[in-house]
């Protein structure tokens, strides 16, 4: 068999080193493969080669031809505080391919060892994290929304400390690029403004060609950030750590730490072990990714030739930004109850249905595939009488549309990666069994498309399974 061969084209690591430490990765013990994504590989133009070698590389022991590794320098909002220099911890980006699509992608090992910015950490992943994000950032792929995906999962024949012993792993990201909020926030706070112009120039290049100024560039990032929140929220997804450092500016979906999607349904639902106050719920999320950009802006307005007097309009970008964000909301939900044209008055059709669901704690993603599978999910709320009376409603507003059914079939997934089965798999991969691991990369492929063999991930959580926390692996 071939060796692996990567197509690589770096442009990011050609900035000045101000952006970046270069730095290898530190070797394991005993890498094996655990499972690649043969697809995306050949996508990318990739030849994955055999596997030993394979793993070898995307372990870090052995670097392929042409990789430039290094771990980029940012800072953050982290819980609302700013921490003025972050950067890649536990993450090198090995470098860039273009795919045969024409898009420039990265390719980062995710826990290949210490960097000059890990903060004491030992720069590793253990062997959960890996498979979670592998798991949920392909299924999050699957179901049509913008993330960063996962190329492979190594296991490194290292045990790595949390709580307690752990076997670790290497995971292998691909994103649009690894440039976040906080990529910009890093040089403002310095006041080096000449890498933040350095760093504008090259974004606009990567993702916004068209871009003229850096007005112009904040409302791209505003569209594409927005528009990813209102697909969280019509999936039922809780990031669970948007951080300015976690909210990347291709307007991927990017480190799937402390995430988990909803069994039962409330606003105020939060999973992350580290989320103590509720900053990061499900319904916090739409206000938080506003919060967010303003953070952008406030980097990018030292780029205006007068920032004083640009400051009302970066500041009616901002307010502007919440119509964007109620407008991509109905968009992404009213599909949802068959609405593939929605009025600004099904607004309240949607709220009243999400408020019976969260009166009763009703299963988010069943609830919302009974109502296109059988025309109604009376039986999934709690208040069947007011149910009906929603009904009726909905039943006179969906008359208007040509295909409602295909239009929520088309919208809501039969199954999402539910916390008790990505638990599960988990477990069962740190014991040896990865049978349910495959077994989920298997059916999430296809969200939309429920098998008899995949009968039993639609299933809610019985009591004794439910998952409260989730962890980021740190």
């Amino acid at each position: 068999m071939t060796d692996p061969y990567f197509p690589f084209d770096n442009t990011f690591a050609r900035l000045p080193e101000g952006f970046f430490a270069r730095q290898s990765p530190v070797p394991v013990r005993a890498p094996s493969l655990i499972v690649s994504n043969d697809k995306l590989a050949s996508d990318m133009g990739i030849t994955l080669g055999a596997e030993s070698t394979l793993a070898q590389m995307l372990a870090g022991n052995v670097l392929p031809k042409g990789a430039e590794p290094l771990a980029q320098l940012y800072a953050g909002h982290q819980f609302g505080q700013f921490n003025p220099q972050l950067g890649d911890g536990r993450a090198l980006l090995l470098g860039e391919v273009v795919d045969r699509f024409g898009i420039r992608r990265d390719i980062q090992l995710k826990g290949s060892g210490p960097t000059p910015f890990s903060r004491g950490g030992d720069g590793r992943a253990w062997l959960g994290p890996v498979l979670r994000e592998y798991v949920v950032s392909e299924a999050m792929a699957a179901l049509g929304i913008p993330t960063t995906r996962a190329l492979a999962a190594v296991r490194t024949g290292d045990v790595v400390y949390r709580d307690g012993p752990m076997p670790g792993g290497v995971l292998t990201r691909v994103a649009g690029s690894h440039i976040r909020v906080g990529s910009f926030q890093v040089f403002a706070a310095r006041q080096q403004f000449d890498h933040l112009q350095q760093l504008f120039d090259y974004t606009v290049a990567r993702h916004d060609p068209e871009v003229v100024d850096p007005l112009q560039f904040l409302e791209n990032v505003i569209s594409r950030q927005t528009d990813l929140v209102a697909r969280w929220m019509a999936v039922g997804f809780i990031h669970g750590v948007m951080n300015t450092d976690n909210c990347a500016i291709s307007g991927e979906t990017i480190d799937y730490g402390p995430c988990a999607f909803l069994d039962s349904y409330h606003p105020e639902t939060v999973f992350s072990s580290i989320d103590r106050m509720g900053r990061y719920a499900y319904g916090a999320q739409p206000d938080l990714i506003l919060w967010n950009l303003a953070q952008l802006a406030s980097a990018l307005l030292p780029l205006t030739p007068d920032p004083q007097a640009a400051l009302p309009d970066y500041q009616a970008v901002i307010q502007n930004g919440a119509e964007k964000m109620q407008h991509a909301w109905l968009r992404h939900m009213a599909p949802k109850i068959g609405l593939k044209e929605p009025r600004a008055e099904d607004k309240a059709l949607i709220h009243e249905l999400l408020q019976l669901m969260a009166d009763g704690g009703s299963d988010f993603t069943n609830t919302f595939r009974a109502l296109a599978e059988t025309g109604t999910a009376r039986n999934d709320v709690a208040n069947r009488e007011a149910y009906d009376d929603w009904h009726i409603k909905w039943r006179a507003r969906s008359a208007k549309e040509s295909d409602p059914q295909t239009v929520m079939l088309n919208a809501n997934p039969a199954f999402i990666p539910r916390n008790h089965h990505i638990e599960a798999m988990i477990q069962g991969a740190v014991s040896g069994d990865e049978s349910l691991l495959h077994k989920l990369i298997a059916a999430h492929e296809s969200p939309f498309d429920p098998r008899p063999d995949t009968d039993d991930l639609r299933k809610p959580p019985l009591d004794a399974e439910r998952v409260s926390a989730t962890f980021c692996g740190t």
